[in-house]
């Protein structure tokens, strides 16, 4: 198998799985446009890979049907017929893979798959019948289906009612890198960064690999981004309706959701959402924030030691909330926009809950750092707000609720130099951990640990109050 993937560790481990195994096999990737679904599958399994089809975008049947028979005639190395439905489509497929069966695995890859299966089509139920009668009989084979569109994949495929359910027998979501992949991604393409301004890019654009190819040698990061997401026909200059649209039907509601997010620091809970949105707190606004979830646009956070109707949802994905702050208001034109841009107090600022986020996506590190990836977690939010004067309110965006009687209270800081607690902070912090232990009355040790981004300069403050430091470093780890 082919093995020049950055990367993607536990998808290759699983792709390997699944040409190791002794029974046929239908998995299902599905995740994010340009994540990289296509490339893990064409390369990994290159030499294995004896069919592939990919939908076409708003085409017919007809030619649906024209793109099978070439493609069919591209691997099979003969001409045939272009069949006139899905059920002769599979047919041939199937004669040609009975004269061709061979014990070493094979794989057959379906990719943009709701692009096939458009609506009268009849795609959907002969596919059905292609494994149930076919497929799922020969161990030799492996079939792989990938899309984009989220809430199709889930819908028709994932929670399929129909000829597909419970078929799957193994489903990757393809997520984002994490900062230890971008960054052997970019070094694997020459580009050398430090970690502070790799952190930075994260932070703008995420680990998305399609917005990382695009990233060029000798340029810093607040360039790259000046580039890419400021310069007139610039990648991200306008890439936020596009995404939207090519992954969710409906695509204004979605868009709506995540509009009100990005103005919410802390998140929303659901009757919140409801308030910011005008949407109904029902079935359909349950399947947007599943789609939004589930595609990793948004992360649900539970509030700590309370119903999940508590929950809040945040929104976590890095170029959504860069889009929505800094691309959609600007109004200056020409070069070094972001140079400019980048230097006030409001960057500053927004640096703070960019790179809670980016601690959030990354809490296996956090873990690792502290020497509990072992111990079973739960990684939480919470806040109280005084409903009486005289009351004291908390606010903790990270808490990490361990098996072993204790909870980490995390505090995530991004400077470039060490941080500095001085007294007024160092207040603040007292008074979380005094606010938490009452409200909650929790017997747990509470350890207060700082994630920063250059660790935190000691001092008295530090000193009597901070009990780990985890610094950026550490969240480069695999």
């Amino acid at each position: 198998m082919a093995t020049d993937v950055i990367g993607r560790d536990d998808e290759k481990t699983e792709l390997n799985r699944l040409m190791a195994s002794a029974d046929a096999e239908l998995l299902i990737i599905h995740g994010r446009r340009r994540i990289g679904k296509t490339f893990l599958i064409r390369q990994h399994l290159k030499p294995q890979l004896v069919f592939e089809l990919s939908g076409l975008h708003n085409e017919s049947l007809e030619r649906q049907l024209e793109n099978f028979a070439i493609r069919l005639k591209t691997h099979s190395g003969k001409s045939g017929k272009i069949p006139t439905s899905w059920l002769q489509a599979f047919d041939q497929l199937k004669e040609w893979l009975v004269k061709t069966k061979a014990k070493a695995k094979r794989v057959l890859f379906f990719d943009e798959f709701p692009w096939l299966a458009s609506r009268r089509s009849g795609f959907l139920s002969a596919f059905e019948a292609f494994w149930n009668t076919y497929v799922c009989r020969d161990p030799s084979l492996v079939c792989i289906i990938c899309g984009s569109a989220a809430s199709w994949m889930i819908q028709k495929v994932i929670n399929s009612k129909g000829g597909l359910h419970n078929r799957a027998t193994s489903q990757i979501r393809l997520k984002p890198f994490t900062l230890a992949e971008t960054k052997r991604y970019l070094a694997s393409r020459k580009i050398d960064l430090p970690d502070f301004q790799i952190a930075q890019l994260y932070m703008a654009i995420g680990g998305v690999p399609h917005y990382l190819e695009r990233l060029e040698r000798g340029q810093s990061a607040a360039q790259q981004i000046d580039r890419l997401c400021f310069q007139k026909n610039g990648l991200l200059a306008g890439e936020f309706s596009n995404l939207y649209r090519a992954l969710f039907e409906n695509s204004d509601q979605h868009e709506t959701i995540v509009r009100a997010l990005a103005k919410k620091r802390m998140g929303l809970n659901r009757t919140e959402l409801t308030d910011a949105t005008g949407l109904p707190s029902g079935g359909t606004l349950t399947k947007i924030l599943s789609e939004l979830s589930e595609s990793g646009f948004i992360r649900e956070m539970p509030a700590h030691n309370s119903a999940r109707k508590n929950s809040v949802w945040r929104l976590t994905d890095e170029y959504s909330l860069f889009y929505l702050t800094w691309i959609e208001p600007n109004h200056m034109t020409g070069k070094n926009v972001w140079l400019t841009k980048s230097s006030g107090q409001k960057w500053k600022s927004w640096c703070g809950y960019a790179f809670e986020n980016l601690c959030l996506s990354h809490v296996p590190q956090i873990k690792n750092a502290l020497g509990i990836s072992g111990v079973l977690t739960e990684e939480a939010a919470w806040q109280f707000t005084p409903s009486s004067p005289g009351e004291q309110g908390a606010q903790i965006d990270l808490l990490i609720d361990r098996n072993d009687q204790t909870i980490n209270i995390c505090e995530m800081k991004f400077t470039e130099a060490p941080f500095v607690i001085d007294k007024r902070y160092a207040a603040d912090l007292q008074n979380k951990l005094t606010v938490f232990r009452q409200r909650t009355k929790t017997n747990k040790a509470l350890f207060l640990t700082m994630v920063t981004a250059a660790g935190v300069k000691p001092n008295n403050y530090s000193q009597n109050l901070v009990a780990n430091e985890v610094e950026l470093s550490q969240l480069f780890s695999d």
